[in-house]
C-alpha cells in the first residue's frame, strides 16, 4: 500500500495518533526548554515521513498540530527548529502549502524546513549522528522500509532526544518469514534477534505471535540504549485484529512517565480504571466486557508481596513498581487507599483530606506471613 493511502485512514485513529504525538511534544518541550536555555541550545522536532499535512477528511496531521502549538508558546516560537521530510514530492508540496497557510507562521524564529529525501544512510547522517540538540523524532512510515534499529538508535543518541515510531504489525508479521524482505526485517530487529524470533513464531497462535513480536522489538530497542520503550496498540474497526502500534522510546524515566499518562488518557477502554494502552473502536460500545478483568486486584497483591515489611512514600512505591506495567499513578493511589481502608497497610499521616493519598504519604506494608 502506498504512503499516501495511510492518510486516507479512518479519522478516529489518525486523530488519536496525532494527538498522542502532539501532546507529548508539548510536555517534552516544557521539560527540556529550561535545560536547553542554560546550555544556550535550541530544541528540534523532526518528522521523517511527514505526509501532506492533512488527512483526506481535512483533519490536521502531526506537523500542523506541532507548529500551531509552537506558535502559541513564547519560548518555542524562538527556540524550536522543525524539519519535515517526505520522499513523495506531492506530499511535500501539499505540506508546504498547509504550513504557509497557518496563521502567524512568520512568528517562528526558525522557518520550518520541508525536505524531499528518501530515508536512508544520508538522512541518518544528517538527522541522527550529527544531531546535537534535544530533538523529538517522529518516524511514521506506512510499511517498514526506512525503519531500522540504527535509525531509532541514532535518534535517541544525545541528551533530551526521544523517538516515537509507527510499527506496522500486520506488514511486519507477514514479512518476518518472507525471504524477499529478510534484510528489512534484520535491520529492524537486529539479525540475531530476527532469526530467534522466526524460530519462536513457528508454532504460535495469532494472539501469541503479536505479543512475541511486540516484546521482541521492545527488547531490541533496549539493547541499543532505548531504556524505556512503551507501545500503544491500534485495532481495526471490528476490534478483532491489530492494525499497528505506536511505540515511544526514551532513555529517561520522566519522559516514559509523561507519555504513559498521555497514552492512558487516549486509551479507548479501562479495566477498573487501569488503561489498556490501545485504541479499539469496538470497545467503545462494549464497556461491560472489560470489567470481567480485575487488574487493580492484581496490583494490590503485587504491592503487598513486593514491598512486604517495608516503609516507603507513595511516590517511591510508584517509581519502583510502574516501569513495564500499564498502571498509572492514579491507579497506585486508588489501590493504596483501598488497602488502607481494609486495614492491610498503614499510612502516615493518617489524617488527610478525604479520599486523597499524596506523593509524600508514608506507607508501611506488613511482613510476609510464613
Amino acid at each position: 500500500m502506498s504512503g499516501s493511502s495511510f492518510f486516507d485512514e479512518s479519522k478516529d485513529q489518525s486523530l488519536v495518533k496525532a494527538e498522542i504525538v502532539a501532546k507529548y511534544f508539548f510536555a517534552w518541550a516544557k521539560v527540556i526548554i529550561p535545560q536547553a536555555k542554560k546550555r544556550g541550545e535550541k530544541i528540534a522536532y523532526v518528522d521523517l515521513f511527514s505526509g501532506p499535512g492533512r488527512y483526506k477528511d481535512g483533519s490536521k496531521s502531526t506537523p500542523l498540530l506541532i507548529l500551531e502549538r509552537a506558535i502559541a508558546d513564547p519560548d518555542m516560537r524562538q527556540m524550536l527548529i522543525t524539519i519535515f521530510n517526505d520522499k513523495d514530492s506531492n506530499n511535500t508540496q501539499s505540506l508546504q502549502q498547509a504550513i504557509d497557510s497557518i496563521p502567524d507562521i512568520d512568528q517562528l524564529t526558525n522557518k520550518p524546513v520541508v525536505l524531499n529525501m528518501d530515508v536512508g544512510k544520508k538522512i541518518l547522517q544528517r538527522f541522527g549522528e550529527s544531531c546535537s540538540i534535544p530533538t523529538l523524532f517522529f518516524i511514521d512510515p506506512w510499511g517498514y522500509k526506512g525503519l531500522s534499529l540504527r535509525l531509532i538508535g541514532s535518534s535517541i543518541m544525545n541528551w533530551g532526544c526521544d523517538c516515537i515510531f509507527f510499527f506496522n504489525y500486520n506488514r511486519i508479521n507477514m514479512g518476518l518469514n518472507n525471504k524477499a524482505v529478510k534484510e528489512h526485517m534484520n535491520s529492524l530487529f537486529g539479525e540475531k534477534s530476527a532469526d530467534t524470533l522466526r524460530e519462536q513464531l513457528q508454532p504460535m497462535e495469532p494472539s501469541e505471535r503479536e505479543l512475541t513480536i511486540t516484546e521482541a522489538i521492545c527488547q531490541s530497542i533496549k539493547e541499543i540504549g532505548g531504556t524505556f520503550p512503551l507501545p500503544f496498540r491500534f485495532k481495526h474497526a471490528t476490534g478483532k485484529r491489530t492494525s499497528h502500534h505506536l511505540i515511544f522510546v526514551s532513555k529517561n524515566v520522566r519522559g516514559y512517565s509523561i507519555m504513559k499518562e498521555i497514552m492512558a488518557k487516549e486509551s479507548s477502554s479501562k479495566e477498573q480504571g487501569v488503561p489498556c494502552f490501545e485504541y479499539d473502536p469496538a470497545t467503545i460500545c462494549q464497556p461491560l466486557l472489560f470489567e470481567y478483568s480485575r487488574p487493580l486486584d492484581d496490583l494490590a497483591d503485587m504491592l503487598l508481596d513486593k514491598f512486604a515489611g517495608q516503609t516507603l512514600t507513595m511516590v517511591e512505591v510508584y517509581n519502583q513498581h510502574h516501569i513495564g506495567k500499564r498502571y498509572i499513578k492514579k491507579n497506585y493511589k486508588e489501590i493504596l487507599l483501598k488497602l488502607e481502608a481494609e486495614g492491610k497497610i498503614t499510612a502516615n499521616p493518617v489524617k488527610r483530606r478525604k479520599k486523597t493519598f499524596g506523593d509524600d504519604v508514608e506507607v508501611t506494608f506488613p511482613p510476609k506471613q510464613s
